[in-house]
């Protein structure tokens, strides 16, 4: 009878002690494997862009020197102002250049006077020949002094030519449509012929941006032109979040620099409103070919460990995988992968704070919303490209 007791006592404890554990073990289960939300990664043809540092620099840049010597009388732009081809800037002491174009008007009246007398000269010679009345030698010295007038003429003219070159000197125009500098010589001081520098004028629009790929980039666009022809160059400056500004690939050097493994390139960008000044930080994204087919995650899948990018991976048995990739440029609020993914992946993009560590279990409910979105943005931007 003891015996029976003790045997009942022993199965109600055991059955009050499992029914004590397993509300715990159901909880412990489904604490070991949260709750993620999982998309399969999309593969769209898009650019691949490649970003560098570059400057902007002005297509003219022009010092402004006199051609002629002389005190400047005036100085008649603004400092810092846009001014067109021919706008006058300054204008040097014009009197001695103008007296020098009076005597030199005068001698070659001087020279045309003589021409005319020696021309008479010759031809009262040559009529007074023909009756043997003059020697010939005396006919030919004629003709020789008028030969020498007509030279003296021309010489003169050529003076005068000069002289009027030299005043129109004095005024210092723009060769070229730009924004000017501060002047460097003001009024009332020496303008010393080809040496003082008055100014400088650097042209506005467009402008061209120069950056350094690197070789491996330029190899990898020298393969890309091969096949197909066509670039694109995007513009931001430094408070610029995006790209605003738009070019066309114009040069690119012919040698690569050995101390730095960089090539020199340029891009040529319109500036109508003014606003990419020469000697700023440019961004420059530089897409060579035609789009390809990429690999695009959420940017928010995307985690860091140290100076390494990975996402986790849904795993055939539900469980969570570390996959170290590669990115590229962001496309909206996606990332583009060069290598770590295969297009059948799928990738846990909520719930990630409840991964603890790769080989976790999860359990993976579809976020098929965020597929349609990550579908229609990344459609927008290849549309748009």
């Amino acid at each position: 009878m003891r015996a029976r007791l003790v045997a009942v006592t022993g199965m109600i404890a055991t059955a009050l002690l499992v029914s004590g554990c397993n509300p715990e073990s159901s909880q412990a289960a489904s604490a070991s494997a949260p709750d993620v939300e999982v998309i399969p990664v999309t593969q769209q043809r898009v650019k691949t862009w490649d970003t560098f540092n570059g400057r902007v620099s002005a297509t003219e840049t022009v010092a402004i020197l006199p051609r002629v010597g002389g005190y400047i009388t005036r100085v008649a732009y603004r400092e810092g102002a846009e001014v067109r081809k021919g706008d006058l800037l300054f204008v040097i002491d014009q009197r001695p250049y103008r007296n020098a174009l009076d005597s030199a008007r005068a001698q070659l009246e001087r020279a045309r006077a003589s021409l005319a007398f020696a021309s008479q000269q010759d031809l009262r010679a040559q009529q007074l020949l023909k009756s043997s009345a003059v020697s010939r030698e005396e006919a030919e010295q004629k003709r020789s002094a008028r030969e020498q007038s007509q030279a003296e003429v021309r010489a003169a003219e050529s003076a005068v030519a000069t002289a009027a070159l030299n005043l129109e000197f004095t005024e210092v125009r723009a060769p070229i449509d730009g924004r000017t500098s501060r002047a460097q010589l003001t009024l009332g001081n020496l303008a010393v012929a080809d040496q003082s520098v008055l100014t400088s004028v650097v042209s506005q629009d467009p402008v061209h941006v120069y950056f350094d790929p690197d070789e491996h980039s330029f190899l990898k666009y020298q393969k890309a032109l091969r096949q197909a022809a066509s670039t694109e160059v995007r513009i931001g400056l430094a408070s610029d979040d995006d790209y605003p500004y738009s070019g066309e690939l114009s040069f690119i050097d012919n040698q690569v620099n050995a101390s730095t493994g960089t090539l020199r390139a340029r891009a040529t960008v319109r500036n109508p409103d003014r606003l990419l000044t020469a000697g700023l930080y440019a961004k420059v994204q530089l897409a060579v070919g035609e789009p390809a087919l990429a690999t695009l995650v959420p940017d928010r899948a995307i985690l860091t460990d140290q100076d390494k990018q990975y996402v986790y991976v849904l795993g055939s048995d539900n469980k969570a995988e570390r996959r170290y990739v590669e990115t590229a440029q962001r496309i909206e609020r996606q990332r583009v992968i060069r290598s770590g993914l295969v297009a059948d992946d799928r990738i846990i993009v909520s719930g990630l704070q409840n991964v603890h560590a790769s080989g976790s279990p999860v359990t993976p409910h579809a976020l098929s919303g965020d597929t349609r979105e990550l579908q229609v943005s990344s459609a927008a931007q290849h549309d748009k490209q």
